[in-house]
């Protein structure tokens, strides 16, 4: 019962901390354990559509502040401020290079089982998702996965005692010009998914509001 409450506590203890004590910062060892958590999530088929930037020099995070209304206080007082990248159409599409090496040197398939993933992936691109009908599809899809491992990564803090704040408010479109100008990251395989800031909080939050359980479940028994 006590790991149950330690968890529970965790989730109660998270909230998005608009604002971090700038003097405070997470140890190596602790940002590595969420980051890990992180690496180590769950995505579709096991192809991991995401990629994390760890933005800590000051002058790359002032480059951010004009296009991230939503970071105005968690970027300049964030311990570790995260952008997680998710694939685009070109590097998730069942025939490309990323996918290849996926499966060959990642998951060290075996050619006729590699060969058979990719027909099941395929198929479920093309037919039981549509995902190739537009870029947007695809990277919609991707984008979804990348938020498994923003929720791990912030639950792994709270239960290290950190604060998070995810991040969706940006301009998407002067984030790509960022990224390609000032990151080098190549914009035709990956976009902005999500942001998400880490330190320590200066004021406590107010009560966690939420529906209960009965008002959002449905059983079928």
């Amino acid at each position: 019962m006590k790991v149950s409450q330690d968890i529970l506590d965790a989730y109660h203890f998270r909230h998005a901390c608009k604002v971090f004590d700038p003097e405070k910062k997470i140890s190596d060892e602790t940002f590595s354990t969420i980051l890990e958590t992180g690496r180590l999530s769950p995505s579709s088929f096991g192809f991991e559509p995401w990629k994390f930037l760890v933005v800590q020099d000051r002058a790359l995070r002032e480059k951010l502040m004009p296009v991230t209304w939503g970071a105005q206080g968690t970027l300049p007082t964030a311990s570790h401020f995260v952008i997680i990248l998710a694939r685009k159409q070109r590097s998730m599409k069942y025939d490309s290079d990323y996918i290849t090496h996926m499966m060959y040197d990642v998951h060290h398939l075996p050619e006729a089982a590699a060969e058979g993933r990719r027909e099941k992936y395929r198929v479920f691109q093309q037919q039981d998702f549509r995902l190739l009908e537009s870029e947007r599809a695809t990277f919609d899809w991707a984008a979804r996965q990348c938020y498994i491992a923003l929720g791990n990564m912030m639950t792994t803090a709270a239960m290290l005692g950190v604060d998070s704040c995810p991040i969706e408010g940006f301009k998407a479109d002067e984030m790509q010009q960022i990224l390609s100008d000032a990151l080098g990251v190549d914009t035709t395989e990956f976009g902005v998914a999500v942001m998400v800031a880490f330190g320590y909080r200066v004021t406590a939050p107010g009560k966690k509001t939420r529906q209960t359980t009965d008002e959002m479940t449905t059983w079928y028994n």
